[in-house]
């Protein structure tokens, strides 16, 4: 609600100094105030982005297992969980939030299938150990869905952390971990 009320105030803080920049032209072309609003105007949009963007999750090269598919999943699933959390953070409306968020968690069960079948391709010692936390992090997302069908956007506040705390955790963690194994497996 927070982040509904500032781009609020931000929209109502440019139509006032768009009403000021006419009302200054009435001064004339050469009055300095409407040249600094007008660079003001143009101004709060760029810095207002910038500060947005800071709060999307970006890939870096540290993440990858090793496997390229995997990889590609793990991107993928980072891109999934920003276009969630633009849907969350500005509340675009509720069909676009709902959809963000199984288009996620759809994607995330087709990626944790294709992991483990990858790791038992191979024989990964580890592979029970890996479903489990695979399960576990289903269930959290399937109470998170429940809390959501009883109440709404409000129910999505910590969701967005957890899944990123939890992916970036569960790549650099166990993911890591199977990585060199499939490769010995020419699985790259």
């Amino acid at each position: 609600m927070a982040k509904q009320t500032f781009n609020i105030f931000v929209a109502v803080t440019i139509g006032l100094l768009v009403v000021a920049i006419g009302l200054s032209f009435l001064f004339g072309l050469d009055n300095p105030v409407s040249w600094v609003l007008i660079a003001i105007v143009v101004l709060i949009p760029l810095i207002y982005k910038k500060f947005s963007e800071d709060k999307q999750l970006v890939w870096k090269e540290s993440y990858s297992v090793g496997v390229k598919a995997l990889d590609d999943d793990h991107k993928k699933l980072i891109e999934l969980l920003n276009q969630f959390r633009v849907a969350y953070t500005y509340h675009t409306s509720e069909e676009f939030e709902k959809q963000a968020l199984k288009d996620l968690i759809d994607y995330t069960k087709y990626h944790f299938e294709k992991e483990e079948n990858l790791m038992a391709q191979a024989g990964y010692p580890d592979l029970e150990d890996h479903k489990a936390q695979h399960r576990v992090m289903i269930e959290q997302v399937e109470i998170f869905l429940e809390d959501y069908g009883c109440r709404g956007h409000e129910s999505l506040e910590g969701v967005a952390a957890y899944l990123e705390g939890w992916l970036i955790n569960h790549i650099n963690g166990t993911d890591k971990q199977y990585g060199p194994y499939l490769n010995k497996q020419n699985i790259v």
